[in-house]
């Protein structure tokens, strides 16, 4: 499901949809879904992956820049570099930088005004920090806003080190000692790290246990996506695997039902079972799901939309689809308060 990006001028389209298919459902009419072979992509006619480590060297008489340069070698030049941004990332804003230091989190530097140093909300946090290691500099607003390129710091920023990711298996592991009924997102080749931090933020708020989400072609946590969390990504587990489709065959095996968002074909939304252990994966922004994560599904579910509005965007169909998912597992639990209330009220 796709829609214009409140926060960029670009259109973002996510797909909307789930494959659904529970007890006889996955036996039966879904056995047109059956679940690709992982590193099956050679049998439908795709190419293998390029390996950057095969390339040939320039020749020496080359015209080009890189002949005066060191060659790097492994990946190429724009991917070490967004490996390095993540190392070592800005987050700015009382809210994500209170929680960042609630929690422990490596923090390298922290900058912040004179009039918040000893803030009752700071003081003691800082004082644990500066005794984890952590350099405190007191500044003042403009170098901040240097700092912070002109983003809204309220008065504090910090580096903070890179984002731990947890291994899938204990993710799976986590997520069922949680709760009987764990519910996991997997985002398929999300790009915008605005949706990214709005999907983490609304999935840590309604309960889910975790996020799952690929190496390639897709962000990863940066300083937006954790500013735009709010502190959301402190409490809230991410798995980041090399091959999504594998993965969904993993969390199959554990006994968790898929569930892809498509726009327009999957089964309404409202008539799902979304009950039990559920992975909701959510596609990307333009081509949402694709077909190879479509094959993994159990289901395909789609959002019911009446206006003229084709497509919604992809954070907004992620707690759209949450909801309801969390709807089902309340309504028990509404009416047995219902009840007791009625039953006060009698007596």
């Amino acid at each position: 499901m796709a829609n214009q990006n409140p926060s960029s001028d670009s259109s973002s389209d996510a797909s909307g949809q789930i494959k659904l298919g529970k007890s006889s459902d996955r036996q039966g009419e879904n056995k047109k879904l059956s679940p690709s072979t992982p590193g099956n992509s050679q049998k439908n006619g795709k190419p293998p992956r390029k390996n950057y480590h095969s390339r040939k060297p320039r020749a020496k008489h080359s015209h080009h820049s890189e002949e005066t340069q060191p060659k790097q070698h492994g990946y190429p030049k724009s991917k070490l570099v967004s490996s390095t941004e993540e190392e070592s990332d800005l987050i700015y804003g009382r809210h994500s930088v209170i929680a960042a230091l609630q929690n422990q989190h490596q923090l390298n530097r922290v900058w912040i005004i004179s009039q918040l140093r000893y803030d009752p909300r700071f003081h003691s946090l800082l004082v644990q920090a500066k005794a984890n290691g952590t350099v405190i500099d007191e500044v003042a607003p403009k170098r901040l806003s240097q700092i912070t390129k002109g983003g809204n710091h309220q008065g504090v920023a910090a580096q903070i080190a890179s984002y731990n990711y947890i291994d899938l298996n204990d993710l799976i592991d986590k997520a069922k000692w949680a709760t009987e009924q764990p519910v996991l997102l997997a985002c398929d080749g999300i790009n915008d790290p605005q949706n990214l931090g709005a999907i983490i933020r609304t999935a840590e708020a309604l309960g889910a246990q975790g996020l799952v989400i690929p190496q390639r072609r897709a962000v990863g946590v940066t300083s937006t996506v954790r500013k735009v969390a709010a502190g959301a990504l402190e409490t809230f587990p991410i798995a980041r695997v090399v091959n999504l489709s594998n993965a969904l065959e993993q969390l199959k095996t554990a006994g968790f039902w898929i569930y892809g968002t498509a726009a327009g074909t999957g089964k309404l939304l409202h008539k799902v079972d979304l009950t039990g252990s559920v992975v909701l994966v959510i596609g990307s922004e333009g081509n949402g799901l694709s077909l190879r994560s479509q094959s993994c599904c159990d289901m395909l579910i789609s959002i019911p939309l009446q206006g003229k509005t084709p497509s919604l965007n992809a954070s907004a169909a992620t707690a759209m689809v949450l909801y309801e998912t969390y709807r089902q597992r309340w309504s028990d639990l509404l009416y047995i308060d219902s009840t007791s209330n009625e039953q006060i009220v009698k007596q």
